[in-house]
């Protein structure tokens, strides 16, 4: 007699908050439930997708639930701007309109939706694109959590500048335009009252400069990704993964800011995997990784770019290895779920 294991029954199932960290069960509940209820057609999943019938131009859509509202070096307001711009630029776009809806707890003070909102409107102007539309509604008390945010923004790109996440190729040069985990550590401490928030302030800034800085090795720029949920492991994991390439990187050539790694020790994080919304990782030909890096170093949000691993020669597809600073290698592997929750 054969006995057979019951399949699950995913109607029991619920969502976790894992579902939305950006790893792992992120990938798995959009696979299994939402892109095929979407017709969703197999192939890499981009920060921005290219509009139909139009192919320079380039759409995002996001939504904001960071706690707290307001955090060193930002608020939700300018976060939403930041996170839809950069989104766009890592499709080689640059942004040309945003649109804002804003669901808002009743009970939320007055002074802090003013001060959310001349925030955005601040953050936009200062990047040079317009707000043309959006929305508003307010919901009873505890339906949300004081005030959630939703921004699209809509983009056109750079001449030849058309990165992807599928199209990192073997020799490729991996770099790091700045360092890591200053925007997840500084939510969480100012979250928790942990005391680091005196000597962390969050990265939140837009992108698209530097991106444009980039323009003109446009043809050797392959793929281009903000490491936000899941941070830099799951960055590198996801171009990995729809590149069909391995991935080598230096343990010690990834900036980590002292106090950083202090919370993440502190704490039991790795901050290879703690949100960052201040830096991006290009995968660019090596012969002009050097002009590349000099272009990113001639702005101020890439001051601090660096090389930090290569696309192996060979090695297994999808796989991203780290080498130690004791010169052993493990493999650097897709955050499951959420470590850091309401962080963006």
């Amino acid at each position: 007699m054969t006995i057979e294991c019951p399949s699950p029954r995913h109607e029991d199932e619920v969502v976790l908050l894992g579902h939305g960290a950006g790893g792992r069960l992120t990938a798995e509940l959009l696979d299994r439930l939402v892109l095929p209820s979407l017709d969703g057609t197999p192939g890499p999943l981009e920060d921005a997708a290219l509009l139909p019938g139009y192919r320079e131009l380039v759409i995002s859509t996001d939504s904001f639930v960071v706690s707290p509202l307001f955090f060193p070096g930002g608020d939700i307001g300018s976060l939403a701007v930041h996170g839809t711009i950069n989104d766009l630029a890592m499709r080689g776009a640059w942004p040309i309109a945003l649109s804002v809806s804003l669901i808002i707890e009743e009970g939320l003070p007055l002074a802090e939706l003013h001060a959310v909102v001349a925030s955005l409107g601040k953050a936009a102007r200062s990047a040079g694109v317009p707000v043309v539309t959006g929305d508003t509604k307010v919901v009873g008390r505890g339906a949300a959590d004081r005030l959630f945010v939703n921004t699209t923004g809509v983009g056109q790109r750079h001449g030849a500048l058309h990165p992807s996440a599928a199209l990192a190729r073997p020799g490729d040069a991996v770099l790091l335009s700045g360092p890591i985990g200053l925007h997840g550590t500084t939510v969480l401490s100012t979250r928790e009252r942990l005391g680091f928030e005196s000597d962390i302030v969050s990265d939140s800034r837009p992108l698209h400069r530097l991106v444009e800085a980039l323009a003109h090795v446009a043809p050797d720029v392959h793929a281009l990704r903000d490491p936000t949920r899941g941070g830099l492991a799951a960055a590198l994991n996801e171009i990995a993964r729809d590149s069909r390439v391995a991935v080598e990187i230096d343990e010690s050539a990834v900036p980590v800011p002292e106090a950083v790694a202090s919370a993440c020790d502190l704490l039991g994080l790795d901050p290879l995997t703690v949100a960052n919304e201040g830096c991006l990782v290009a995968f660019v030909s090596a012969p002009v990784a050097e002009e590349a890096l000099a272009a990113m170093r001639s702005l101020p949000e890439g001051a601090r770019a660096v090389r930090i691993g290569e696309v192996a020669a060979r090695g297994p597809a999808g796989r991203v290895t780290l080498r130690t600073r004791v010169g052993a290698r493990r493999i650097m592997d897709m955050p499951l779920g959420e470590q850091l929750p309401r962080i963006c």
